[in-house]
């Protein structure tokens, strides 16, 4: 039972990385959504639904980070990996972003074709796209710093990031 605890602990805080910055970066997306929109009385998602997507969007990397073909270009310069990732995530961010467009839709139409078409018509294609946009900025930047730590290690990322730690007790109580 132990094993089990320590695989859960390891697992949550590999997901907790990517999880914190999906969180972040998805309140930076809902804020610029909902300035663009102010004056449309579009509802804007609440920090509870961006939460649940930034759970979702941390443990989907934890997954695709243990898919064979994710590291692909281990002993080339950082940047073919960090191209390699942004290009990956940035296509199931563009999956999630449109099935979600196409839910609201789809709540409306009879059927998932009507949907679909629906919203072909009347989506706002210009704020989509600048929508994806700035999700490829931030899934960029998330790739560099992943793979920077994955190169030097977290230890070292954390020393150079926050200077010195204090060192672990190991005094028991």
């Amino acid at each position: 039972m132990s094993n089990v605890f320590a695989t859960i602990k390891h697992e949550f805080m590999e997901m907790l990385p990517p999880t914190i910055f999906f969180l972040v970066a998805l309140h930076i997306v809902a804020v610029i959504r909902a300035l663009m929109v102010r004056s449309s009385g579009i509802e804007v998602e609440t920090s509870a639904s961006i939460l649940l997507a930034a759970l979702i969007l941390g443990k989907a990397v934890l997954i695709a980070n243990m898919m064979p073909f994710i590291n692909r270009f281990p002993d080339k310069p950082l940047i073919w990996n960090v191209g390699w990732k942004t290009l990956i995530y940035t296509l199931v961010a563009l999956l999630v972003h449109y099935l979600e467009r196409l839910y609201e839709f789809w709540k409306e139409a009879p059927s998932f074709a009507a949907a679909n078409h629906t919203l072909f018509t009347e989506i706002s294609w210009p704020r989509f796209w600048a929508i994806q946009i700035l999700l490829l900025t931030l899934i960029f930047s998330y790739c560099v710093i992943a793979e920077i730590v994955r190169a030097i290690g977290r230890d070292r990322f954390k020393r150079m990031f926050l200077g010195p730690l204090p060192e672990r007790s190991t005094v028991l109580h």
